[in-house]
């Protein structure tokens, strides 16, 4: 708190010897979110290369009459092959070229564990946080996560440049960032790379972090959340009918006190918003570098007073564009980095798996589809196990395109270290998954190996596994169950059901899932139809078009 107090006094101390400036400034504050290491451009739009040319066009526009604060809500560098080769390096150094000033922890922050091959810690000796804190210390910018806690002190994590908050001055304006990130982090990373760490409630770390900036001297107060929610309309930010308001930043917005903070910057959730929530302009940009979020704030420097505010929908990025009135060109240092990525990664992206896709592969219908079929029925035969489990609904990144499918391809699609694991479940075990994931028809997992009826009567449910023998699978049936390492350690909560009190036994040296999905294209060459993956006369997801949420299985 000192030290927070005395940078503010020095700073201040900055301002006041300013006197050349206008007394009404904009502050420009630019945010992106989700880029999972999208470093450059995927047809013709998007990559952090395109998008420095739109941040270099905006502070050129704001040199005279103000100042731009660039931050990101999180899950930074997890998602392409450029990236994740040397585990986020590279997009941490074109963060620190675009001059970003500072970023929230996400989840898949965590994804990638230790430094170096290991994908979880598996001895004393691994550091499950090992390659984020190598990471954070090579950053030129804070990372920030006030509500990430030790659970052996029940305080905010001691690392390297990990920060609750940052004090920054723009255009002699003081603002405050803080960090937080969604409760849900535990679930959605590998568990075993969270072990040990704590997640505090958002609305209240903020709050008593904004009061603490506020009473020193910060007029803008911005928050950088890897939480989220969704809107679908962006004319009117003042017109909220399109958004999800039980989503959890706007839940948190909402319990906030009213003027306490001026900006959220979202994420998580990969959606659009741009509105204002209990006076709060909240905003989030997709995923992937399609678009960044903008605010400006104009600001009368003398006594700190917020006289305006626009909030912007959210901004598409797009390769060769003009914004501001100025053509929008990629950043030198940007491309050169971005460079070294592609280089690095050409030779493995270009494999030929030998497979000829007839039409894309093609993610989009629920609860099942033709990619997330093929993923499981992929795991399933190579593999010595009965039935495939997989959380399709985020555990696939991508879709497959149409031609000749190459490494990067697979790669795109999933994108993460884990690795294949096979459990033993009854079919009595299996029954329960199968009731908890038939309420959750927008996210529910994909399965291969078995087809599904559900049905409710008198809201007591019934369940039907058929083999692809039609014989129905028993509950006293022992079945062996390939999934993956993420699963057993509770990602999405789809095992949480049957998992032992000692938790699962996690498999050291089994294979990726990723070359596990490229050996069986390996060997499935030639053309391949995704109408293949659908069957319409034999789903594998048969639920009712409307299930009642008290309608449970019997004894659950």
């Amino acid at each position: 708190m000192r030290n927070l107090l005395l940078l503010f006094l020095l700073l201040a101390a900055g301002c006041a010897q300013v006197e050349t400036q206008p007394d009404v400034v904009v502050i420009t504050v630019i945010g992106t979110n989700d880029v999972h290491g999208e470093l450059v451009e995927q047809s013709g739009r998007g990559g952090l290369t395109t998008f420095s040319g739109y941040v270099n066009a905006v502070r050129k526009a704001r040199a005279d009459d103000g100042g731009v604060l660039l931050v990101d809500a999180g899950d930074m560098w997890q998602g392409t092959l450029e990236s994740n080769l040397n585990e986020g390096y590279s997009v941490v150094e074109a963060y620190n070229a675009l001059g970003y000033a500072a970023a929230a922890i996400g989840n898949h922050e965590f994804d990638f564990g230790p430094l170096g091959p290991k994908s979880i810690p598996d001895g004393d000796g691994d550091d499950p946080q090992g390659a984020l804190r190598a990471r954070a210390s090579k950053a030129n910018f804070p990372l920030l996560g006030a509500n990430l806690i030790d659970a052996s002190t029940g305080e905010m994590v001691e690392w390297d440049n990990v920060q609750a908050s940052a004090v920054v001055q723009r255009a002699g304006v003081l603002i405050g960032v803080i960090g937080v990130l969604t409760e849900a982090t535990p679930a959605t990373t590998i568990a075993a790379n969270v072990r040990g760490l704590e997640i505090a409630p958002l609305a209240e770390t903020i709050e008593q972090q904004a009061q603490t900036l506020r009473l020193a001297g910060a007029s803008l107060i911005v928050v950088v959340a890897h939480a989220g929610s969704r809107c679908t309309e962006f004319d009117d930010p003042y017109d909220t009918s399109s958004c999800r308001m039980d989503g959890e930043i706007m839940r948190v917005a909402q319990a906030l006190p009213p003027g306490l903070v001026d900006h959220i910057v979202a994420g998580h959730e990969h959606q659009g918003i741009a509105h204002d929530v209990n006076g709060i302009a909240v905003t989030a940009a997709y995923s992937n570098t399609r678009a960044f979020s903008r605010v400006d704030f104009t600001i009368d420097r003398t006594s700190g007073e917020i006289i305006d505010r626009r909030i912007f929908p959210p901004q598409p990025i797009v390769a060769g564009g003009n914004y501001e009135g100025r053509d929008v060109v990629p950043d030198e240092q940007v491309v050169a980095i971005a460079g070294l990525a592609q280089d690095m990664a050409a030779r493995r992206r270009a494999e030929s798996l030998g497979v000829d896709m007839e039409e894309p592969m093609l993610h989009r219908t629920r609860p099942e589809s033709p990619l997330g079929n093929l993923f499981t029925d992929a795991m399933l035969q190579m593999n010595d196990a009965d039935i495939a489990i997989h959380n399709v609904w985020g555990g696939i990144r991508a879709e497959l395109p149409e031609g000749e499918l190459t490494y990067g391809d697979v790669y795109r699609v999933f994108p993460f270290d884990n690795r294949v694991s096979i459990i033993e479940l009854t079919g009595e075990q299996l029954r329960s998954i199968v009731a908890i994931q038939a309420h959750n028809r927008r996210r529910a997992a994909g399965f291969s190996g078995m087809r599904v009826y559900v049905s409710c009567d008198a809201n007591d449910m019934q369940v039907s596994m058929l083999r692809p023998d039609g014989s129905e699978i028993a509950d006293e049936d022992v079945l062996r169950v390939v999934a993956n390492d993420f699963l057993l350690l509770g990602g999405d909560s789809i095992l949480t059901p049957v998992t032992p009190e000692e938790g699962f036994q996690i498999p050291n040296g089994t294979p990726l899932v990723r070359e596990t999905l490229v050996a069986w294209f390996r060997a499935n060459p030639g053309e391949m139809d995704p109408d293949d993956f659908v069957d319409p006369d034999a789903l594998r997801w048969n639920l009712p078009t409307d299930l009642p949420a008290d309608c449970q299985l019997s004894g659950g």
